[in-house]
């Protein structure tokens, strides 16, 4: 099902394409022909997209020009890109009040070299992107943006955002689970329950209401939440669990037998409480043999360690309680949660709405996720006939499934493009709000609107999202960063959210531009068109071959664990790099092959004397004020937001 989601980026490259900035460079070098022609072809092709975009799902040809159109189209964005700097870097060194008389004649850099590199290049993307109109044109496309737009307004569609309010039908699961717990106070072994069940019966959101039960925060002295999803590594469980009991971070090194002796000597004989969520390790010998033993030893009469999990499986391995398995929602419970999503948005519950919605909600078999989206989406409907569309849908063999793709459909397509992109994070993985929206910006796939600027745009997107059941779990976290002495950290708040797994499975489903270093290493010649990568503990030196050829990567997300040389790297388009590297403040990057990134707030520190030691830029110039692309930065951490601003940079955190 994976989709090229074309139209926010043709339509941003377009309007890039009538920039005051590159008309006046492209006119100094006499090819504001072609920059015209380019702008034109694109407006026509972006009036098709839509329904190119609807038939590509049945029309094989269609499907494989718009993968090329959006490869051409890149490389037009950094066509335009590099007339962007060159005249951002113009006007810093010749001064802004005389740019526009000497732009063309006062620059280190040749000004004829540079005609004749932008001429080749632009007038490549011309012809390719000439052919591939041609090409559309045979495909006999409706103009079909104005309908797209009309189904699409830019309206605020939720009315709250606190997902405690839109739990129904679990007050006696929260009761029962509660008194199971509170039952074992004498018990001087650990118990383990676990509570199982289908992929979005909220078994977490039940895990999470028993955790913060007034009778359990009072009988429990130590209470703790760790996501465990499918890395079961026992030995960064026990350190996590080490860090949530002291509130601090755990130096010690990977040792079972040393982190073994601190978790006991923190736990003690505290009563403990334990959530370990999202459990899918089958293997028994990996409990029995490796977690169980340091888990279970610790801790005072009465502590009790919850686990959720899918699979039955899981939970016989696991439990010493009999498994709690969560049940489907009745149907009146099921009509609550459906009609509190559905009617809150300024839809009216009459009668013929309510008919059909009680027809939609028993195709959705009493799954709260599936209630959500369902009722998240209709809640954009006001019309009968609308409703009765919806209904009529085909709902295949995965019905969940089917349901989540029939909610994606209805997004518009910005929003299409900033969910697909959360396939690049890990499951469970805590997103940064602020971090999201800034890398949805940096690749263009949020254009301004009205009078709302890019930020705002990306907040509109960011809950509309969470308001129809995309993302979800939203909820505020404290950091800390490490100043560059360091010895002193700062504390800082952080807006986080996650996705559902099987949310997680659909944007995986429906995007084919994001991958893993693991996935490459699996699957090297079946890899193609990755603009985004994240890597995880792979080390990067062992396989930077992996990355020949692809000099089109946009995003780049590296944990604190890679190791790599930053220059080695073939990013000449890269857009978003996030290095997550604490305590470390400061790297020398090549700002040659970084040019296309962008930030917001910076602060730089120069190796060569003639240029100036600090400089600010913003999301609406995301620019560089003083960009030399032929020399070496030298990039220092300004604050605890830890943006960092590398010659004409978008996005670079660390």
């Amino acid at each position: 099902m994976a989709e090229t989601l074309l139209l926010p980026l043709v339509r941003g490259v377009a309007g890039k394409a009538v920039g005051t900035l590159v008309q006046t460079v492209t006119r100094m070098c006499g090819l504001d022909d072609n920059r015209e022609t380019l702008e034109r072809h694109l407006q026509v092709i972006e009036c098709k997209l839509v329904n190119a975009e609807e038939r590509s799902h049945t029309n094989g040809y269609i499907k494989s020009w718009m993968v090329k159109l959006k490869a051409v189209v890149y490389k037009a964005d950094d066509v335009l890109d590099d007339f962007e700097y060159e005249g951002l870097r113009r006007k810093v060194q010749i001064g802004d009040s005389t740019s526009r008389k000497m732009l063309g004649y006062v620059t280190r850099h040749s000004p004829l070299l540079f005609r004749f590199a932008m001429s080749r290049k632009l007038k490549g993307v011309l012809d390719q992107i000439r052919g591939l109109a041609e090409e559309m044109n045979r495909f006999s496309l409706e103009d079909s943006i104005n309908r797209e737009e009309r189904q699409h307004t830019w309206r605020q569609t939720y009315s709250k955002l606190d997902e405690s309010a839109e739990i129904y039908g679990r007050g006696d699961d929260k009761e029962g689970v509660v008194k199971l717990l509170l039952d074992q106070q004498d018990q001087r072994k650990v118990k383990v329950l676990p509570i199982f069940g289908m992929g979005g019966l909220g078994k977490t959101t039940l895990a999470k209401m028993v955790y913060n039960d007034q009778d359990v925060q009072e009988h429990f002295e130590l209470k703790m939440w760790h996501c465990v999803s499918d890395n079961f590594d026992v030995t960064a469980i026990v350190r996590s669990i080490i860090e949530l009991a002291t509130n601090g971070r755990c130096d010690l090194p990977d040792n079972i037998e040393l982190l073994q002796r601190k978790l006991d000597e923190v736990i003690g004989r505290k009563r403990f409480f334990l959530v370990l969520d999202d459990v899918w390790n089958e293997e028994k010998n990996m409990w029995e043999d490796g977690m169980k033993p340091i888990l279970c030893s610790a801790g005072g009469p009465g502590s009790v360690i919850v686990v959720t999990c899918r699979s039955k499986q899981v939970a016989s391995i696991m439990s010493t309680l009999e498994p709690y398995e969560l049940a489907f929602l009745s149907e009146e419970d099921s009509w609550e949660l459906f009609s509190n999503k559905a009617f809150s948005a300024g839809v009216e519950e009459q009668a013929e709405l309510v008919t059909i919605g009680r027809r939609i909600v028993n195709k959705c078999g009493g799954l709260p996720l599936a209630l959500k989206t369902m009722g998240g989406l209709l809640s954009l409907k006001q019309q009968v006939h609308e409703w009765k569309t919806i209904e009529e849908t085909n709902i295949g063999d995965n019905e969940v499934m089917s349901m989540l793709k029939l909610s994606y459909k209805y997004l518009s397509s910005e929003m299409k493009q900033c969910f697909a992109f959360c396939a690049l994070f890990p499951k469970d993985y805590e997103m940064p709000k602020d971090m999201l929206i800034q890398l949805w910006m940096a690749n263009g796939f949020i254009q301004e609107e009205g009078t709302m600027d890019l930020t705002q745009k990306g907040e509109f997107i960011f809950r509309e999202l969470l308001w129809r059941s995309f993302l979800q779990d939203m909820k505020v976290v404290v950091k800390h960063s490490i100043l560059p002495d360091y010895f002193h950290s700062i504390a800082y708040k952080v807006i986080v959210c996650k996705m559902h797994d099987l949310m997680h499975d659909l944007a995986r489903d429906v995007s084919n531009e994001c991958a893993t270093i693991e996935e490459l290493i699996e699957h090297k010649a079946l890899v193609k068109n990755i603009y985004h990568l994240q890597m995880s503990k792979v080390e990067l030196e062992q396989n930077i071959g992996l990355l020949k050829g692809k000099t089109s990567l946009r995003t780049l997300l590296a944990p604190s664990t890679v190791h790599w040389d930053f220059n080695r790297l073939p990013h000449v388009s890269l857009r978003a790099l996030y290095w997550q590297r604490s305590g470390i403040a400061s790297f020398i990057v090549n700002a040659v092959n970084a040019k296309h990134l962008r930030t917001r707030t910076t602060t730089i520190s120069r190796t060569h004397d003639d240029e100036p030691e600090k400089a600010r830029t913003s999301v609406s110039s995301s620019m560089s004020s003083g960009a030399d692309a032929s020399k070496h930065w030298s990039v220092e951490q300004p604050s605890h937001t830890n943006n960092i601003y590398c010659g004409y940079t978008r996005w670079l955190w660390y």
